[in-house]
């Protein structure tokens, strides 16, 4: 069992590395987005790999799938709407910064966050009913491929955070 969890994350582990290394192409459209999609598509099977769900589950799984797709797609667009408000900044210059308004930031920020929340508590509600199911190996499958999959990302982001501070000097 854990063998097909460890087989999972592997699986996972190949798919973030590009995706940490992400460029815009000429389309207008980043490969970020692309590799986003392939990555979620990617998340999506080791969880349900490393849960081995019975017929019974399966069942109850479509909902978690829609509401991972649901918050990835959010967070992609929250991303995108950052590049855009980044650039809009970098058009304006130094200027756009003397004149910012830091409350204008607090609730756009605010607003931010309840989305957020929000796409959260809709992903513990489609989880919830599943989540009773599960017997304990599936639980400690669960909470294994969980913790892999946190750890990488902030690993792949701290990659990417650094390598944005490296490409400044």
């Amino acid at each position: 069992m854990m063998k097909t969890a460890a087989a999972a994350v592997t699986v996972l582990l190949v798919a973030l590395s590009p995706a940490a290394h992400a460029q815009t192409t000429g389309t207008g459209q980043s490969d970020a987005a692309i590799d986003s999609k392939t990555l979620t598509d990617v998340r999506i099977h080791v969880i349900k790999a490393a849960l081995q769900l019975t017929p019974e589950q399966e069942k109850l799984w479509p909902a978690v799938e829609q509401a991972i797709r649901a918050r990835a797609a959010a967070r992609q667009e929250r991303l995108d709407k950052i590049g855009d408000r980044v650039a809009q900044l970098q058009e304006r210059g130094p200027a756009a910064l003397k004149n910012a308004d830091p409350v204008a930031f607090l609730n756009r920020r605010a607003d931010a966050l309840a989305q957020r929340s929000a796409g959260l508590k809709k992903l513990a509600e489609a989880w919830q009913p599943l989540y009773q199911t599960l017997d304990s190996d599936q639980k400690q499958r669960m909470r294994f491929v969980t913790m892999v999959m946190i750890s990488r990302a902030r690993d792949a982001i701290g990659r990417t955070i650094g390598q944005d501070d490296d490409s400044d000097d």
